[in-house]
């Protein structure tokens, strides 16, 4: 069942965080309901641009709408993740979505508001949600790269202010976390001061935490093992989670970390077996995988276990 992120995010406020993951084929969207319906957990389903530029948009869609007749039991909502204005337009106008994300968050300010302020208008038209973004994330996400030197963290202040000008549903921060498989040195952390001075300001507001794969070490060492070049390679610590969905976070995006255990599974399948040409048995192995990894990051954002509450809320007359 196709919700609005809206409603997932009125029952998790406060007490835990819907995992957000992106997907860009049929063993993702297989292997991502699989382990949310093990779970019993609600999820946001990420499309980004570069997923609805890999086939067809039509075609992940559609993926997307069959994996909802398997698994009917699921509660789920649509995102554009990382969208520029124009992809936003499109995604609000194909009636297919339940929220967008206008990243404008490498434009001056007050461009950004203004951007985001138009996208909200459009939205809201259609009963969408909008995510918007303040603050840069250091690291690598498809077309947007951004050295460390130039991330900045959000200004709580700012935060507020921004909110009340574009009129945006969710705020996606900047506190200390990066996009792609290189987000910490040493024992870096998230920066709680920030997001409760952000909380104090906006209480009730929901937060959005990107770039937060943990970057398994065992994953990487796996797939360096099977001939990988992946080095000095660390994420957000798992047991963070929680405590940032205390303070507000209600939407925790999860890529990276999918994206190394595809890796790993065809990187080992086909080292020990190099006689194999088939696609097909790898990826029985990685939806399953998938679906394991996805229930155990649940678990750990405490949405697990969640969905006779969100179902109950959802259909609420």
């Amino acid at each position: 069942m196709i919700v609005t992120t809206a409603q997932l995010f009125k029952v998790a406020y406060g007490k835990y965080a819907i995992g957000a993951y992106n997907i860009n084929n049929a063993e993702q969207a297989m292997g991502l309901f699989k382990g949310c319906i093990q779970s019993k957990a609600p999820f946001i389903i990420q499309i980004s641009k570069g997923a609805r530029k890999y086939t067809d948009t039509k075609m992940l869609e559609a993926i997307i709408r069959a994996a909802d007749e398997i698994f009917p039991d699921a509660i789920f909502a649509v995102h554009l993740d990382h969208g520029d204005e124009e992809t936003c337009y499109d995604c609000i106008n194909s009636g297919f979505y339940s929220s967008v994300m206008i990243d404008a968050s490498h434009d001056p300010f007050e461009k950004n508001v203004a951007i985001t302020k138009r996208v909200v208008e459009a939205a809201h038209k259609k009963g969408l949600s909008v995510e918007a973004e303040l603050g840069m994330l250091g690291g690598v996400e498809e077309d947007i790269k951004v050295e460390d030197g130039h991330a900045t963290l959000t200004n709580p202040a700012e935060a507020e202010e921004f909110v009340k000008q574009t009129g945006c549903d969710s705020l996606a921060c900047a506190i200390g976390t990066s996009h792609g498989a290189f987000k910490f040195k040493g024992k870096q952390s998230l920066h709680f001061d920030v997001l409760e001075k952000i909380k104090a300001r906006m209480p009730g507001f929901p937060l959005v935490m990107h770039g937060s794969s943990s970057v398994p070490k065992d994953e990487v060492d796996r797939i360096n093992k099977a001939g990988g070049q992946i080095k000095d390679s660390m994420g957000v610590d798992v047991n963070e989670y929680l405590p940032a969905a205390k303070l507000g976070v209600t939407k925790i995006n999860i890529d990276t970390d999918g994206r190394l255990v595809w890796t790993r599974v065809h990187r080992e399948f086909f080292r020990d077996k190099p006689q194999e040409f088939d696609f097909r048995p790898p990826g029985k192995i990685f939806i399953e995988e998938y679906a394991k990894f996805i229930a155990s990051r649940n678990q750990l954002l405490g949405s697990a276990g969640q969905l006779d509450e969100v179902r109950k809320a959802v259909t609420k007359k």
